[in-house]
């Protein structure tokens, strides 16, 4: 009994650090890929699907892990003032687990991201690749390398992005299109705003950390214009893409998400060198969330 109430006890600090509420991005991710592809091809394996899913969810903990220990060991996690969507989930500071043990649980979750990759590799074959080489740099390098050179925002976009798009499609046929390619275009945008916007709480923390974020290279006014010019041009390039007949007609559901998003624009424009409301962040995963699956629902309609 004293056995199972010690491993329960170190199973919800790890279950913690994982970041439950951020999961449902790579759920959103996998379903753009394979509604992409499906639009495409017509068709979907659900199979493929699922377990994609599963490899994406381990490398999105692995992420979450790695930079939850890495954060309290530079001493970011300590002085940053936590919300809902920034600032770390405070486990470390807050419960007996060790960095280790985290470092172990991040390390363990993308080994289990990299069979099902490997798995993949063997089915589908070498066009997988340059996803995985980049993808493997972004979990790995994100936090000890990549936001100390002002690349966290891209690898984030690319990693929990573009990329996951991509490949979610790739594995349905081995092929890719131009559909599933310009439907990789807001998904990165959108993951690279929901990592710029996050930072603007964690702006001094950060710094002590040694990061360089766009925040740290840019300042505030203009990392605001940045997020509210990206964040526009997501409808924008979603309207295109039916325009130009790379989407259905009924993607343009996808234009809904962009309600959420009026409000964290006009904060970015207008106040960026104040600390973003709670309702702000709320409001652009939000947008965020709702954009991949709208745009993913849309993208399926005319094969249902």
């Amino acid at each position: 009994m004293a056995a199972i109430t010690q491993y329960i006890g170190q199973l919800r600090p790890l279950i913690s650090v994982s970041r439950p509420p951020f999961l449902a991005l790579p759920i959103t991710l996998i379903a753009l890929g394979a509604a992409a592809s499906a639009a495409h091809t017509g068709s979907i394996s659900v199979i493929r699907t699922g377990v994609a899913l599963i490899g994406l969810i381990a490398l999105h903990i692995s992420v979450n892990a790695l930079n939850e220990a890495a954060d309290y060991e530079s001493g970011i996690d300590k002085r940053t003032d936590a919300t809902p969507f920034s600032g770390g989930s405070k486990t470390l500071p807050t419960s007996d687990i060790d960095t280790t043990t985290v470092y172990r649980f991040g390390y363990l979750t993308a080994a289990i991201g990299g069979i099902i990759g490997i798995w993949f590799l063997l089915v589908i074959g070498p066009i997988l690749i340059p996803i995985y080489v980049i993808g493997a740099i972004s979990v790995l390098a994100y936090t000890e390398y990549l936001t100390k050179f002002g690349l966290g925002e891209i690898a984030a976009g690319l990693g929990l992005g573009g990329l996951p798009v991509i490949g979610a499609a790739l594995i349905q046929s081995g092929e890719i299109s131009s559909v599933e390619l310009f439907a990789a275009v807001p998904a990165f945008i959108l993951t690279f705003n929901l990592l710029l916007l996050n930072e603007f709480p964690d702006v001094v923390p950060d710094q002590y950390g040694g990061r360089a974020n766009l925040i740290h290279r840019f300042g505030h006014a203009w990392s605001g214009r940045l997020y509210a010019v990206t964040t526009v041009s997501v409808p924008v390039i979603i309207a295109f893409g039916v325009v130009s007949n790379i989407f259905p007609r009924t993607a343009l559901v996808a234009l809904f998400g962009a309600v959420a998003a009026f409000r964290p624009v006009m904060w970015s424009v207008q106040t960026p060198e104040e600390r973003p409301p709670t309702v702000v962040l709320r409001n652009n995963v939000i947008f965020i969330l709702s954009t991949n699956i709208l745009l993913a629902t849309g993208l399926i309609l005319p094969i249902v």
